[in-house]
């Protein structure tokens, strides 16, 4: 296994300073970048223990506090194991920092994330893979779509809300993706029902997007979240073989 060196970083963006998380292998040597984007509950060890595993396999990994908003990590108070069906507050406090990011901000942050990624010597030249879970699957989109010249490739596992019938849903930006696709829906995910995935998969297959659109059955919202009430080792082995896969076609 390749040893790892992880440390914080921060970013600079056009309404401040997000701090980040950034993994990358030990070798001093430039490697394939990976943006990682968090689900809900932000950064934490868990998050962090992921962007690991990926660095280990050869790539340099930024995750960045996409609520930075509303102040650097942690910007919960989470405990070191998350059922919010026991604490449903922690959703109070989560809430309102997903609904002020909204697209815009979010893809304004985007482009800071992956200049950033542009600048590093410790991050390969070209384009950058993407990869994000829950809202992070929302963001991996819509930032594919935006950047599409930046972006080679873009994983999802239990996004929400990724096909809705809003103006500013994530799926109307597939005509202009260029990168491979990849989305591992959670079985009976209430944030993705069956009408949802099967808009999504139109609209990427009329795009002419090259995509994998699969459901993971048994595996719920979260499934891939280890300190998560939602957690599921099969889905989530099944997570790793199918990102990591995409990311051995992509570099």
């Amino acid at each position: 296994m390749t040893s790892v060196q992880g440390s914080d970083v921060d970013i600079t963006t056009a309404d401040g300073v997000a701090d980040a998380y950034l993994a990358h292998p030990d070798d001093g040597s430039p490697h394939p970048g990976v943006l990682l984007y968090q689900d809900a509950f932000g950064i934490r060890p868990h998050l962090k223990s992921m962007a690991d595993r990926l660095a280990a396999a050869g790539y340099t990994v930024l995750v960045p506090n996409v609520f930075y908003r509303s102040g650097r990590t942690p910007v919960f108070d989470l405990p070191e194991f998350i059922d919010p069906s026991a604490r449903p507050e922690i959703f109070e406090q989560i809430m309102p920092a997903m609904q002020a990011l909204t697209p815009e901000l979010a893809m304004r942050d985007a482009d800071a994330y992956l200049r950033w990624l542009a600048d590093s010597p410790l991050v390969t030249d070209g384009p950058v893979a993407l990869t994000g879970y829950c809202m992070g699957a929302r963001l991996a989109l819509f930032t594919a779509g935006t950047y599409p010249d930046r972006v080679a490739a873009a994983a999802g596992f239990h996004g929400g809300r990724l096909a809705t019938d809003t103006p500013d849903s994530p799926h109307l930006v597939a005509e202009h993706v260029t990168a491979e696709l990849y989305f591992g829906h959670a079985d009976e995910d209430q944030s993705l029902p069956p009408e949802q995935q099967q808009r999504l998969e139109d609209a990427l297959t009329a795009a002419g997007v090259r995509h994998t659109c699969e459901v993971y059955p048994g595996a719920h919202h979260g499934y891939t979240q280890a300190d998560t009430s939602s957690y599921n080792k099969e889905g989530d082995e099944r997570h790793w073989a199918a990102l990591l896969d995409l990311l051995d076609r992509t570099f």
